[in-house]
């Protein structure tokens, strides 16, 4: 039954208003208020109603200012006005203003004022249903340009690394977390790597990712690297953050294949996988780290650097903790850094564009009875081949 709030000072258009109503073969719960601050009283105590019929002359309220005030106490309810014989050009005005509709005293019959009330619940609607969908494009769009933020092309200037990246947000329609990735060549050709996760799952940290992931480019082709990159990382996302407790977990990989080394650097992020190709095998490198960026003053943080003998062939793989922290078993234990490197053994022999996929399909599924994957998930997977 649609609920009808009147709001009329004048007792007889009240009572005729009433029994138009009666007359309509329309049911709905009507309430009345005399004055715009009965109107606001009346909403406070009971839902917002589905219409409103509204006289554009109350005690505390006149003309199209009426419609906007009842607007905004009543910003998702139809607006039908009542005017005057000599208003016509004030009901046009209430329309313009945001009104639904609007009906001349006196010269509406009970089907009119039914029919009227109805189609105004619709009309409403459908500006709601409308705006909602024009929102929701917006958000998609957002998305996009978050994408192409956080899912970048690698910039690579050989074949002698092979880079393959999967992103996946934690929830079906979700706004994009914080995790973001890059890898780039620098002309003496190391290939250069970082995994980081923003804490947070909404846009503000979405797009400190990607302000992170591009300041982290730009220092490494301008020269920058090593803990002096993370120094200045760390430098933006203090200045760009939203809230002093939004912090960000970092990995950074130097990759130098024909040297057989890679240089790592963990600013509080999860371990990563090295792969050999020749036995085929998985194993964990848990290198020393030092604290995620923005706990710290600057000045007092400080980051480790570790260097890694690598096999003749083989792969490094980073990822964030949105991969094994799912829970799984019976008892619903998380799947853990352990959980996660027994699984990856079992893909030793696959190739990287199916490693990566197998790796994450297989947590998701272990998940599924549990909720799922509550978190983002990001993995980076850097194969290569070289004889030495």
């Amino acid at each position: 039954m649609p609920e009808v709030l009147l709001v009329e000072d004048d007792d007889g258009d009240a009572l005729l208003v009433e029994e138009l109503l009666l007359d309509s073969g329309v049911t709905v719960e009507l309430t009345r208020a005399r004055s715009l601050a009965d109107a606001k009283a009346a909403l406070a105590e009971a839902p917002a109603p589905h219409c409103v019929l509204l006289d554009l002359h109350l005690p505390d309220g006149q003309g199209v200012d009426v419609v906007q005030q009842m607007l905004g106490l009543a910003p998702r309810a139809a607006v039908v006005v009542l005017t005057g014989l000599a208003e016509e050009d004030a009901g046009l005005a209430a329309v313009s203003a945001g009104a639904q509709d609007y009906l001349v005293k006196g010269l509406f019959e009970p089907a009119l004022l039914g029919r009227a009330i109805r189609y105004a619940i619709q009309r409403r609607q459908i500006e709601q249903a409308t705006a909602a969908l024009q929102a929701s494009q917006l958000r998609a769009q957002e998305n996009r340009r978050l994408e192409r933020g956080l899912l970048p092309s690698p910039l690579l200037r050989s074949r002698v690394v092979d880079v393959v990246a999967q992103y996946e947000p934690g929830r079906e329609q979700a706004l994009l977390g914080g995790d973001f990735y890059d890898v780039v060549a620098t002309e003496d050709g190391t290939v250069h790597a970082v995994i980081g996760d923003v804490s947070g799952h909404g846009p503000d940290e979405a797009a400190l990712g990607v302000c992170l992931r591009v300041a982290w480019r730009s220092f490494t082709l301008a020269g920058e690297s090593g803990p002096a990159a993370l120094r200045l990382m760390q430098e933006l996302l203090v200045a760009e953050r939203t809230r002093p407790e939004i912090f960000a977990t970092v990995t950074t990989v130097e990759l130098a294949p024909a040297r057989g080394t890679a240089r790592v650097i963990r600013a509080g992020h999860p371990p990563l996988f090295l792969r050999d190709a020749a036995r085929p095998a998985v194993g964990l490198l848990d290198p020393a780290t030092g604290p995620a960026l923005g706990l710290l003053p600057e000045g007092l943080a400080q980051w480790p650097e570790e260097e890694v003998a690598l096999p003749s062939a083989g792969a490094l793989v980073l990822f964030t903790d949105g991969l094994f922290e799912g829970r799984c078993g019976e008892r619903g234990e998380r799947l853990g850094e352990d959980g996660l490197l027994e699984l990856a053994r079992g893909h030793a022999d696959r190739s990287g564009a199916d490693f990566v996929p197998a790796l994450i399909a297989q947590t998701r599924s272990l998940s599924e009875r549990h909720g799922g994957h509550s978190d983002d998930v990001a993995v980076v997977h850097l194969a290569w081949e070289q004889s030495r």
